[in-house]
């Protein structure tokens, strides 16, 4: 007499035949194998960023990774991701997909990579948890391309959550250390890709407005024989049998240019400063955005030039990328960024006067402190409502010995500071040119 298990087996056998034979749409789900160049057929992928209103009833396919999947009866919602951009997905029994269908799109891991054949439709309802929020795509096909682990070591909606979310309502956040130790997967969130596009962004409104004005952009040594910049804050490496210097700054090369009649340079590039520090403000890499220029009569020309160079990022930034703003926005709110034109400028004692009103002791060639200098921004907004202004005529006393002296005023020379909410953008100077004013000033 057959046992109990034995018996139920021979239930189950049955079942699982009569269910595959009930499989109509086998054919359109599955595992793909790998992609080895072995042909190139001829579908279109559309980005997932232009699934609007204008291709709804359009038979589409995608390739995108899997954000979340909820099964619900006999349907599944995906929310299909590609980089900062993602639609919601249905798969829904019907003459399309069967409820095997369903099933393995239900269990198809997070961040797994899918070819999706649907149609775009339009909803009456707007889905406010994607960006695609006019359509949704009704799945026909599904293949995973790239299977995701089961268990990922962070979950990209803790990761783009703001911290005082994930602090008021216990919910969870990524730390800075899981992130780096992850970092692969963190920069999928949608906050990471629309960083890294404003940082193009930024580099590509700088380049496009100094080309249109007549500047030539330069590329500059990074390993050089000597330190550029007095030597204390300099990398040494090993250049064979001597020592080299990671450079600090293309400051001698754009001279050159300038002596070389190139009239308007500028470049874009990494900077290395060996500051031993903790603050955003000391750091050992960064990208430069360097400009250097020749003028006629009045080193405020250059002053124009730089300002107008600004304004037009902000500009473009706010023009071209506002998806990306809002985006960051989201997990860190911030009010928008406010700027005038022509851009507000203060000479230094005028922001003395300001900062004394305030209550600030500082005296008339003291430099500005950190605490100070933001203190100065949120004045500054508070009376001319801009977040972006210039600080013309520093004292000569903080400022290094080869900027020139204000002829009008011996304790101020010839250079500002452009500032945002009390951040330093740039020190624009005038220099000492060839004539003997220059070696009075050094000191051996």
């Amino acid at each position: 007499m057959p046992s109990a298990s034995a018996s139920r087996k021979s239930q189950e056998k049955p079942r699982d035949i009569m269910d595959a034979a009930e499989d109509y749409a086998k054919e359109r789900y599955g595992v793909s194998s790998m992609i080895q160049s072995q042909e190139k057929p001829d579908r279109v992928l559309v980005r997932v960023s232009d699934l609007t209103v204008q291709k709804a009833d359009e038979v589409v396919w995608v390739r995108a990774r899997v954000h979340t999947s909820r099964a619900k009866g006999k349907q599944c919602f995906l929310v299909l991701r590609q980089q900062q951009f993602n639609v919601q997905a249905l798969v829904a029994v019907g003459d399309h997909a069967s409820k095997q269908m369903v099933k393995f799109a239900a269990n198809i891991n997070k961040e797994s990579i899918v070819d999706v054949e649907g149609v775009v439709r339009k909803v009456n309802q707007k889905i406010g948890s994607c960006t695609q929020q006019d359509v949704e795509l009704h799945v026909q096909k599904i293949y995973v391309i790239s299977s995701a682990e089961p268990r990922l070591p962070l979950q990209l909606d803790d990761a783009v959550r703001p911290e005082v979310e994930g602090e008021e309502e216990g919910r969870a956040t990524v730390n800075q250390d899981t992130r780096l130790d992850n970092r692969i997967i963190d920069l999928r969130t949608s906050t990471s890709q629309a960083v890294f596009r404003l940082q193009s962004g930024i580099c590509h409104l700088f380049r496009e407005n100094l080309i249109n004005k007549g500047f030539v952009e330069i590329q500059t040594p990074k390993i050089i024989s000597a330190a550029s910049e007095g030597g204390a804050n300099v990398f040494t490496v090993s250049y064979f049998k001597n020592n080299a210097y990671l450079a600090q700054s293309p400051q001698l090369y754009k001279q050159m240019c300038i002596c070389a009649d190139f009239e308007k340079v500028f470049c874009i590039g990494p900077v290395f400063r060996a500051e031993d520090s903790n603050t955003h403000r000391h750091l050992t890499e960064f990208v430069g955005m360097d400009i250097e220029m020749v003028f006629n009569y009045h080193y405020h020309e250059v002053v124009e030039e730089i300002a107008d160079t600004l304004v037009q990022i902000f500009k473009g930034l706010q023009e071209r990328f506002q998806t990306e703003i809002q985006m960051v926005n989201k997990q860190f709110p911030c009010e928008p960024f406010k700027f005038l034109e022509p851009t507000l400028r203060l000479e230094y004692c005028e922001a003395l006067a300001m900062l004394r009103e305030a209550g600030i002791e500082m005296g008339d060639e003291e430099d500005l402190s950190t605490p100070n200098e933001k203190l100065l921004g949120r004045l500054v907004k508070e009376k001319y409502d801009t977040d972006f202004y210039i600080l013309d005529k520093y004292p000569l006393a903080v400022r290094p010995f080869y900027t020139m002296p204000d002829p009008r005023n011996p304790v101020s020379n010839l250079i500002l500071n452009n500032l945002s909410w009390g951040y330093l953008y740039l020190s624009p100077c005038q220099l000492y040119n060839g004539n003997n004013d220059f070696h009075s000033n050094l000191q051996f």
